[in-house]
């Protein structure tokens, strides 16, 4: 719109770094090919460089290669494990533990395993906060004997952190496996699996810094070897007859069919880039533009901040007595400032909250404070205009 653009839309996806863009560019252009099945020069290094990546997200989260399966993002991450476990939630009689602040990717897909499978989906309460009722919690580990508590490590529409590493103790405590949905603090802080000690952990390759329709499965060795594939075809298979088909161990097994080779490329190159920063100064950063933003708008009038305080990651999501959400945010758009704005799939949690929907404003690493302030500006005009 003729502005300076003021990104603050990074929850719903960040921008690239050249040197990602570049090497997904340099992929197509100089080393296009299909992998695993070739054997001329050309499929050799395509392969080598897929692999590569792989062994480079692995690391960046504190896995080792064969526990790192490259998918389409979170969602189908997510969807893979509620497929692959459908049999034994089924067989045991056991539900899924799930939150209220779930992202709806992390809903749906169990909601698909009960209609279909006829297992039970048990719901932990938030506060009114929107933070997780941890009595709640346990009370429900121990009444319901879940067969899987699946949660989120951020919410994506509030910046609420989630204690995952006492929560998933508490869980192997009663011998109950964790899956951490990771999308919203693998961009913003170092999170290692090891230390976790979580058995899966998904996330999506375009939220930090990585291209789109990239996305990591992480599981836990003996859970992988123990799950049956998700989808069948090609390059997941030992040898195929019309009487058996033998899969491969994992990841191959959970990649049927040619994958998206750039895509892992360039998530490689993203994890790279990350891992360069000095971490400790990027949450430093993040943290500073977050309490800043949250001092700011504490300023304009009839404005409230959802999930006020910490933690919360680089989130500020809040409502306006002067607009609608919708409306804050083509208002800002008009200024150049992209925020998100709705229920950021994240209805059950609006509903709980008695909100339609929020404003909602998300920080990295390359926004300023005087995002900050551009965004302080343009709400104070808001509330001239339509308060």
């Amino acid at each position: 719109n003729g502005q300076s653009l003021c990104y603050l839309d990074n929850a719903a996806t960040s921008q690239k770094p050249v040197e990602v863009i570049e090497r997904v560019r340099r992929y197509y252009a100089q080393e296009n090919a299909n992998i695993h099945r070739g054997v001329h020069a050309l499929s050799q290094e395509a392969t080598e460089f897929y692999e590569a990546a792989r062994r480079q997200v692995a690391a960046f989260i504190g896995a080792s290669e064969k526990e790192t399966i490259f998918t389409r993002g979170a969602t189908e991450s997510i969807n893979l494990v509620a497929s692959s476990l459908a049999p034994t939630l089924k067989r045991e009689g056991r539900p899924v533990l799930i939150t209220q602040m779930e992202h709806h990717a992390n809903i749906v897909p169990w909601q698909l395993l009960r209609d279909r499978e006829g297992v039970d989906l048990v719901v932990v309460r938030v506060d009114d906060e929107g933070r997780l009722d941890r009595d709640d919690f346990s009370l429900k580990l121990r009444e319901c004997e879940p067969g899987l508590v699946s949660l989120t490590q951020v919410c994506n529409s509030t910046g609420v952190v989630n204690p995952v590493e006492v929560l998933i103790e508490e869980a192997h405590g009663l011998g109950i496996p964790v899956l951490v949905d990771a999308c919203q603090s693998v961009p913003h802080f170092p999170v290692d699996v090891r230390s976790l000690d979580c058995d899966w952990l998904v996330f999506s390759g375009h939220k930090v810094f990585g291209p789109t329709g990239i996305g990591v499965l992480y599981g836990k060795a003996a859970l992988l070897e123990a799950m049956p594939p998700y989808q069948g075809g090609g390059d997941m298979i030992e040898s195929v007859t019309f009487e058996k088909t033998i899969f491969k161990a994992p990841p191959e097994r959970f990649e049927a069919g040619t994958p998206n080779v750039a895509g892992a490329i360039g998530l490689g190159a993203a994890t790279q880039f990350v891992g360069r920063l000095d971490r400790q100064q990027l949450v430093d950063h993040e943290t500073a533009l977050r309490v800043a933003a949250d001092e700011a708008l504490a300023t304009v009038p009839g404005l409230r901040i959802i999930a006020h305080g910490d933690p919360r990651a680089a989130v500020v999501s809040f409502v306006m007595d002067a607009a609608h959400p919708h409306d804050i945010a083509s208002f800002l758009d008009a200024e150049g400032i992209a925020i998100r704005s709705g229920h950021h799939c994240t209805q059950p949690l609006m509903q709980r909250l008695g909100l339609s929907g929020t404003a909602r404003a998300s920080f990295s690493l390359y926004n300023t404070l005087e995002d900050v302030e551009r965004l302080r500006e343009a709400l104070m005009r808001i509330h001239r205009f339509f308060g």
